[in-house]
């Protein structure tokens, strides 16, 4: 009896190149990655590593004003998007909007460089269902700083995107479109900005494509570590208001200006469900004063507040806290 063909093996390396283009090529199942062990996949890391040595590029292509000026408005656009459309809304639904804007926004969103928006969506509730425990994927209390601010995202188990947990969104195509396609609007932008500043260097400015194609790469850059501090410091480095939150999250005013409010991490950690996260006046938050303006334009909506018994409750642990002690 003739003997079965064998097809030649899928290697490791082969799989993690194609999901460079593809998040959703699993062919080894969701749940078998997940249990995998915890560690980085070396292939996975080439374009991250790319990404950072293209910042070297400004050696060649130099600096204008109109170059940088650029980088830091990029920067604060998408830093927008992150937290008031990644986290604020995919993530924890503080507020609603139409269909056509919410994909908007997922356009939005996919410029900053972190993956679907369905992808950082499930990662981030399973955060808060296992904040700083063991099953906790970016968890500085757990595996420390280098782990939880870029090791996690390398890693097998941290790589597909669980749609059973996400069926809120899931059930819309264009969301999981570009979900599964996450490369493909950076690429879009990066030739854009490469276009844009040839096209004001043909106008006479001074500036030229590399320089803006290099200076939006360095933008991406910091995007990407100004975000990750909230999941490597924001548990470690900060004051807690609230004890409650069966976790380390603190509050960092440094940490807000670098995130545009994202800082006050134990406010959200006691209640995810409210839009704003700086609870009180004081507590600066420019990405819902953005919300609220976008619900002023009628383009969001039922923004959530903070209810009576958070504000109580705050005001006993800080009424404790100043009480005398025996």
């Amino acid at each position: 009896m003739p003997a079965e063909p064998i097809s030649p093996p899928q290697s490791g390396f082969f799989r993690s190149v194609i999901r460079w283009f593809d998040a959703d090529y699993v062919p080894e199942g969701v749940a078998a990655l997940q249990s995998g062990p915890k560690k980085i996949d070396w292939p996975r890391t080439i374009p991250f590593l790319i990404l950072h040595l293209s910042c070297l590029g400004v050696i060649w292509v130099g600096a204008s004003p109109i170059a940088v000026w650029s980088a830091v408005g990029f920067y604060f656009f998408r830093m927008f998007a992150v937290t008031g459309f990644l986290h604020r809304y995919f993530s924890h639904k503080t507020y609603s909007t139409s269909r056509t804007f919410q994909f908007i926004m997922a356009l939005w969103t996919a410029l900053a460089v972190q993956r679907g928006a369905l992808w950082w969506a499930c990662t981030h509730r399973h955060h808060h269902k296992h904040s700083d425990e063991e099953e906790d994927k970016h968890s500085p209390v757990v595996d420390g700083f280098w782990w939880s601010h870029i090791g996690w995202i390398t890693s097998k188990r941290n790589f597909p995107t669980d749609y059973s947990k996400i069926t809120d969104l899931a059930k819309y195509p264009e969301l999981v479109f570009l979900n599964r396609f996450d490369v493909l609007i950076p690429i879009l932008a990066g030739i854009a900005m490469y276009g844009v500043g040839a096209w004001l260097g043909v106008l006479g400015y001074d500036i030229n494509g590399p320089q803006m194609l290099v200076w939006s790469l360095i933008s991406t850059v910091v995007l990407f570590h100004g975000t990750a501090c909230i999941n490597s410091l924001a548990h470690v480095w900060g004051t807690k208001r609230f004890k409650t939150t069966g976790d380390e999250s603190r509050n960092s005013l440094i940490l807000t200006l670098i995130t545009l409010g994202e800082g006050w991490h134990n406010n959200h950690h006691r209640y995810q469900a409210t839009t704003k996260q700086g609870f009180y006046w004081w507590e600066f938050d420019p990405t819902y004063y953005g919300l609220k303006v976008l619900a002023w334009m009628g383009l969001i909506w039922g923004l959530k507040g903070v209810p009576d018994s958070v504000y109580e409750e705050a005001e006993r642990t800080k009424a404790e806290a100043a009480a005398p002690r025996a």
